[in-house]
């Protein structure tokens, strides 16, 4: 039983979609050294004269973007430093200044960007272009658009022009609802009531087939006046990649109080029961019994916000968040590096050294925005791992009980089975073996238990190891623990032996510190 089964009377449906998405627009040729030499040379700009032809383009982009606003009579403001919350202030200007659709505002203010600067090489003594650091002005462009909503786009600019969009599913799913005429209430991104929530679902899961690149080459042309010149050069635009993407499944219940009847107890729970093991799980990796030495940093956060609580597990640069937002509670992976996931692709290789075929293999997913049903398929069977994994809370008094039974012995035909002693090295070592999220959801067989708890003899794999790894898992049968599913040899934990789990990790992990804690 997870989450969503247990309070399924609370519960009026499952939503998962797109959360904030940053897109990035590049123009690879023009981070290149050598291309950017050769787009110069194309348009017979020298190197000693590159500063001037910058300056020239700069000062007629940033003329261009700020007729924009003077056009379509819309307003346009400099922000001086970076604290001013620039989505904030362009939702009070659309309440001000009301627009059915296109241009909010343009604000823009100076950062540091990252751009191709001439320097004399000490050396040859020569002119050369090299990639570092400058400042420069960037624009925000806010939109309220029929395809995404409120959104904006950033560019800089100066060379190489970069592009951030900011888009959001949930106002992308918004838009949709509203074309279908699908009653719906939101607060703050966030669903409170969908009149139809399996269509809705229906029409999310399509943003992946959307040709969004399309949307966002037509935007551009409008905002940078100088593209025509790229991509007379290139015969090419800008190149869109996901630099952050991320995807939330909203458990969207009946009211706010059945969700404060628990929420707090279940965030609580899942901080003090899940392990670095759980957390590699959930993003579908093995810390154990690969070879496989993760090179990285696992850590689980759990904060008290005005908003409520947020619990945020990160491996690496990715991360998985619960927190409780309106009528939901909502569970949300990020994903910054998609290169630790994997994707299907064609691949080409050459086949005694002459034939080029292609075949399917499993590749580093990237960036590409064509990825983007990937990202969707990684990211919900992520979210429903988690979901799956979530520690079921439970009275005390109930949990107590069935810690106290497991430690009795049981007769089972004349067959004596000694209980559990939770305050025994061994017991407790199994007991952390079996809390590991990845045999919870996944199950485990003979070899795997034996791999883990007989890990420290010579050979896990002798019969004499083997059959005490048959007994150990007969006496976990026998208590309940533990269940044979089919004919398979593989083990599933109960839905008891999961309560008695979760509570032995809450007991071992919260209530023995807080106790010592009182006592000293």
């Amino acid at each position: 039983m997870n989450i969503i089964e247990w309070k399924q009377e609370k519960i009026n449906g499952i939503l998962s979609t797109f959360d904030r998405m940053i897109i990035k627009g590049y123009s690879l040729q023009l981070s290149n050294v050598s291309q950017m030499g050769y787009f110069l040379s194309h348009n017979n700009v020298l190197l000693k004269d590159f500063g001037e032809y910058a300056e020239n383009v700069t000062n007629s982009l940033c003329k261009h973007i700020e007729n924009i606003a003077k056009e379509r009579n819309r307003p346009y403001q400099f922000i001086y430093g970076n604290d001013t919350d620039k989505g904030t202030l362009a939702r009070q200007l659309l309440e001000k200044n009301p627009v059915d659709d296109g241009l909010i505002c343009i604000f823009s203010n100076i950062e540091v960007c990252s751009t191709m600067n001439v320097i004399k090489n000490g050396e040859t003594k020569k002119l050369e272009l090299k990639w570092g650091p400058r400042k420069c002005k960037y624009y925000y462009l806010y939109y309220l658009d029929k395809e995404f909503g409120f959104m904006h786009i950033k560019i800089q600019s100066w060379f190489p022009f970069m592009v951030q969009i900011y888009i959001n599913g949930h106002e992308w799913l918004k838009q949709r609802l509203l074309e279908e005429d699908i009653k719906f209430e939101m607060y703050n991104n966030s669903f409170s009531y969908i009149e139809d929530i399996s269509k809705a679902q229906e029409i999310a899961d399509k943003i992946v087939n959307s040709k969004i690149s399309d949307k966002f080459d037509s935007m551009i042309k409008d905002i940078n006046n100088f593209l025509p010149i790229i991509e007379e050069t290139f015969s090419r635009g800008y190149y869109w990649c996901l630099a952050e993407c991320e995807y939330s499944t909203d458990i969207i219940h009946d009211s706010r109080e059945s969700i404060d009847e628990y929420f707090k107890s279940l965030i609580e729970n899942a901080f003090y029961t899940f392990k670095c093991d759980d957390v590699m799980s959930f993003f579908g990796r093995k810390l154990k019994d690969t070879g496989f030495q993760f090179q990285g940093e696992i850590t689980s956060d759990l904060r008290k916000r005005n908003q409520g609580f947020r619990l945020k597990h990160k491996m690496k640069s990715n991360q998985i968040k619960m927190y409780d937002k309106g009528y939901s509670i909502r569970i949300e992976t990020t994903i910054n590096d998609p290169y630790e996931f994997k994707i299907l692709k064609d691949v080409e290789k050459v086949v005694e050294h002459k034939e080029l075929v292609t075949e399917k293999k499993w590749v580093p997913m990237g960036k590409s925005i064509a990825n983007l049903y990937r990202y969707a398929e990684v990211c919900k069977a992520i979210n429903m791992r988690y979901i799956n994994a979530l520690p079921i809370p439970n009275e005390k008094e109930i949990a107590l009980q069935k810690l106290e039974n497991i430690s009795n012995k049981k007769i089972i035909n004349n067959r004596v089975y000694t209980g559990f002693n939770l305050f025994n090295k061994d017991d407790i070592r199994l007991f952390n073996i079996l809390a590991d999220a990845g045999l919870l959801i996944n199950g485990f067989t003979n070899k795997i238990l034996r791999s883990r708890y007989f890990k420290d003899e010579e050979d896990c794999n002798c019969n004499k190891i083997r059959n005490k790894t048959t007994r150990l898992i007969d006496k976990l049968r026998k208590h309940g623990i533990i269940k044979k599913v089919g004919s398979a040899s593989k083990y599933y934990v109960t839905e008891n032996g999961r309560k008695v789990i979760n509570y032995f990790m809450l007991y071992q992990n919260k209530e023995i510190p807080n106790f010592l804690k009182s006592v000293n």
